[in-house]
C-alpha cells in the first residue's frame, strides 16, 4: 500500500502540505525519468496477456474494484481534506462517482464492437474489429481527484489495455489509493501502474512516459498551456492524445428564465469546490431585461455562503488548493473594479479561505472576461438580448460546459446548438458529470471524450479485416 503518514527528510520522497494547516499530509515516492520508463516496461510486458483476458472477467475485476473504492470512501475523504482541503460533501461526491465510472466501465468491456461491411468485391468477407492498443498513460489532476484520477485509466482498462496512471504531486496518495483499490480488487500484476514525483521533476517524467515507445495513447486533465506542450510533445512520436482542458462556462439566463432556479444553480456552479471545477460557472450571461433583478438574488446568495476550515465547522466553501488562487482571485477583483465594474459580494480572502466572490458589469478588456480564474470568483455579464448574450457566451477562448436559463425548452435547445461547447445543459447547472455521458470540450477546452461509447473509441484501435473465400482475379 502506499505510505501517507509525513516522513520528512527521507531520500527519494516528496512532501505534499496540507493547504490549511501547512502540516504534512502525505509523503509519496519521488521517482525519477528512470523509474517512470521503469513502470511503462512493466505495463507493457503485462499488456499481452491482459489483452487476451475475456470481457468477463476484466468486468468482473472492474466491479470489485468500484466495490473496493466505496469501501474506502472515509480513508478516501480524509486524504482528500488533507492534500487538497477539500470539503467533506465534495470529497463523497468524489467517492460515489468514481465507483460509478469504474463500474460503467466494467459494463463497457462487452461493448468493444466492430461490424460486418458489405464489400463490392466477390467473395470478400470485411470487416471492422476494435482492438487493445497497448499501454495507456493517464495523467490526472488534483481538483476532482478520485473522479479524474479513476476516469484516466479504467476505460482503458476495460479495452483491455495496461495503464500508468501519473499521479497530481498535489494528491499522491488519493491517487495512490485508487491503484490500491485496483491491485485488491485482483488485477494482474503490472496492470496498473502508478508514477508519483516531485514538483520539480514533473515535466522530466511526463516527456519521458510520452517517449516510451510502449506508451500508445495519452489522455491528460489539466490547464490548456499544459495541454498543449503534452500534445506538441505526442505529435513528435504521432501518439493520440485526448485532452480535457481548461474552461470559462457560461450560464446564460434569459428574460423568461426562473429566476430563483438560475441563481441556485448558479451558485452550486460557480462556488462548489471553490470553483476549482473544469465545468465550473465563470461567467454569468444574464439579459437587461432581468439582470437587476437577478443581481440583487444572486448576492444575497453568494453573501449566504460563508468560507471556512471544513473540518472545524459546517462551511459551504472550503480552502482553495493554495494561497496562490487567493492572490489570483484578489488580482482579478482589482483588475475588474478598476476598470469599472462593480463587486457585489465577496473579495477579502483569510489565506487560503476565499468567500464567494461576485463581481457585477465586467467587460471586455477586464481580466477576468476571458483569463480562467479556477477560483470562487464569477462574473455578472450583462447583454443587450438573446442574440447578445450567444455572442459573448462564445466570446472566449474555451468552450467545455455550458448552461442556459429560460421558460422554452425549445428555445434552450435552439441557443445550445448556437454556443461553442462541447457540453450544454438547459435549466441545469454548468457542473454536471455522469460515467456514461461523452464528455469534453472543443476550442482552448481540448479535444476528444471521456465517457461511454466515446471513451471505447479513445482507447482502441480500429482495424479492416478481410477474408477471401474465392480464388482471386488480379489483372497482372
Amino acid at each position: 500500500m502506499h505510505q501517507t503518514m509525513p516522513t520528512a527528510g527521507r531520500a527519494g520522497e516528496f512532501v505534499r502540505l496540507n493547504p490549511i494547516t501547512g502540516q504534512a499530509a502525505s509523503t509519496a515516492r519521488a521517482m525519477t525519468a528512470s523509474d517512470a520508463e521503469q513502470a511503462a516496461d512493466t505495463a507493457s510486458a503485462a499488456f499481452a496477456s491482459w489483452s487476451d483476458t475475456g470481457p468477463g472477467a476484466r468486468r468482473q475485476l472492474l466491479l470489485k474494484a468500484a466495490d473496493a473504492l466505496a469501501a474506502k470512501r472515509q480513508r478516501f475523504v480524509e486524504l482528500m481534506q488533507a492534500e487538497t482541503g477539500a470539503s467533506a460533501d465534495w470529497a463523497n461526491f468524489n467517492v460515489t462517482l468514481g465507483a460509478s465510472m469504474i463500474a460503467e466501465a466494467a459494463a463497457l468491456t462487452t461493448q468493444v464492437k466492430g461490424e460486418v461491411i458489405p464489400s463490392d468485391k466477390p467473395g470478400c468477407h470485411a470487416m471492422s474489429v476494435r482492438q487493445p492498443v497497448g499501454v495507456c498513460l493517464g495523467i490526472a489532476p488534483w481538483n476532482a481527484p478520485i473522479i479524474l484520477g479513476v476516469r484516466a485509466i479504467v476505460t482503458a482498462l476495460a479495452c483491455g489495455n495496461t495503464v500508468v496512471l501519473k499521479a497530481s504531486e498535489k494528491c499522491p496518495a488519493v491517487h495512490g489509493l485508487i491503484v490500491d483499490c485496483l491491485q485488491e480488487a485482483g488485477l494482474p500484476e503490472g496492470v496498473v501502474n502508478i508514477v508519483t514525483n516531485a514538483p520539480q521533476d514533473a515535466e522530466q517524467v511526463v516527456n519521458a512516459l510520452i517517449d516510451h515507445p510502449a506508451v500508445r495513447r495519452i489522455n491528460f486533465t489539466g490547464s490548456t498551456g499544459v495541454g498543449k506542450a503534452i500534445a506538441r510533445r505526442a505529435a513528435e512520436h504521432l501518439k493520440p492524445v485526448l485532452l480535457e482542458l481548461g474552461g470559462k462556462a457560461p450560464l446564460l439566463v434569459l428574460d423568461d428564465a426562473d429566476l430563483d432556479e438560475a441563481v441556485a444553480a448558479a451558485a452550486f456552479g460557480a462556488f462548489f469546490n471553490q470553483g476549482q471545477i473544469c465545468m465550473s460557472t465563470e461567467r454569468i450571461i444574464v439579459v437587461d431585461a432581468v439582470a437587476d433583478a437577478f443581481v440583487q438574488r444572486f448576492r444575497t446568495k453568494a453573501a449566504a455562503l460563508a468560507a471556512g476550515d471544513p473540518q472545524q465547522g459546517a462551511f459551504a466553501l472550503g480552502a482553495v488548493v493554495g494561497i496562490e488562487t487567493a492572490q489570483k482571485v484578489q488580482a482579478l477583483v482589482s483588475d475588474a473594479v478598476s476598470k469599472g465594474a462593480r463587486l457585489v459580494a465577496g473579495g477579502s480572502a483569510h489565506g487560503v479561505f476565499v468567500p464567494a466572490t461576485v463581481v457585477d458589469r465586467v467587460e471586455a478588456g477586464m481580466r477576468l472576461y476571458g483569463e480562467e480564474s479556477f477560483g470562487p470568483i464569477v462574473a455578472v455579464i450583462r447583454a443587450r438580448d438573446e442574440d447578445h448574450a450567444v455572442e459573448l457566451a462564445n466570446d472566449s477562448d474555451y468552450g467545455l460546459s455550458a448552461s442556459v436559463f429560460t421558460g422554452d425548452a425549445a428555445r434552450g435547445l435552439r441557443i445550445a446548438r448556437r454556443l461553442q461547447s462541447g457540453i450544454c445543459h438547459i435549466n441545469g447547472p454548468t457542473v454536471h458529470d455522469e460515467a456514461q455521458m461523452p464528455f469534453g470540450g472543443v476550442k482552448g477546452s481540448g479535444y476528444g471524450r471521456f465517457g461511454g461509447q466515446a471513451g471505447i473509441a479513445e482507447f482502441t484501435e480500429l482495424r479492416w479485416i478481410t477474408i477471401e473465400t474465392q480464388p482471386g482475379r488480379y489483372p497482372l
